[in-house]
């Protein structure tokens, strides 16, 4: 099985005596830094191969910009 670039999913526990606000705010901060909700938007719909490469290009050549 090919698991290359496989992440595991955001876990938030309840603590004792936290509130649901902010056990979900832990979460949501979890999920932002591990970068779920990109990966996410970025998988939604297919992308050709050329596509993709073009985007690198772009991306590339805008941070050799600055």
């Amino acid at each position: 099985m090919n698991l290359k670039g496989v992440k595991k999913m955001s876990k938030t526990v309840v603590r004792k005596n936290e509130s649901l606000d902010d056990a979900l705010r832990r979460f949501k901060r979890a999920v932002t830094k591990a970068g779920t909700l990109q990966e996410t938007r970025k998988r939604e719909f297919y992308e050709k191969p050329s596509v993709k490469r073009k985007r690198k290009s772009e991306a590339a050549r805008k941070r050799k910009k600055f």
